[in-house]
């Protein structure tokens, strides 16, 4: 993914923004006309301000959330990693060999505990032993892992609270 044209700190929101980005957040499908009438704009209006919001960086990107149940769950984990060594080399070659994996759908650099948390969806616990074998086992730059399980969601909300 390309980084953005603008820096999204730099952007200065009034309080139709924020009512577009709240909307957005929450069904990003919404038409141009529909956002307009929401946020009490013109149309030409809210386009021009998505599009500025975009721009900036400030809308990262736009993305359809699918349903786990529809796709038969499989199952999800969170994943504490320690490595050997924090330099910034180990941490970033640790990143880039997660991010390659599709199983693993967020990655974190943490402080105060482990180095990084993933969160993880795989089909069955035979693709988590695979995955963990390819992420874990096999790199002597991983010092410690602890994997939790998720037995039920309770909520999931992707959104960020705009102020």
């Amino acid at each position: 993914m390309n980084p953005p044209a603008g820096n999204a700190t730099d952007v200065e929101l009034d309080e139709i923004d924020r009512r577009i980005l709240a909307l957005l957040q929450q069904d990003a499908s919404l038409t141009n006309q529909a956002l307009a009438e929401r946020v009490g704009a013109s149309p030409a209006t809210a386009l021009r301000r998505v599009r500025r919001l975009r721009e900036a960086g400030v809308i990262e990107r736009e993305v359809a959330l699918l349903a786990p149940r529809w796709a038969h769950a499989g199952l999800s984990a969170i994943v504490e990693v320690s490595l050997q060594a924090q330099t910034e080399e180990s941490l970033a070659g640790f990143e880039a060999h997660c991010s390659a994996e599709m199983a693993v759908q967020q990655c974190y650099r943490v402080s105060a505990g482990p180095d990084l948390v993933l969160v993880l969806h795989v089909p069955d616990m035979q693709a988590y032993q695979a995955l963990a074998a390819r992420l874990f086992s096999d790199r002597a730059a991983v010092r410690n892992v602890r994997t939790f399980f998720v037995t039920k969601r309770s909520k999931f909300e992707p959104r960020v609270e705009v102020r």
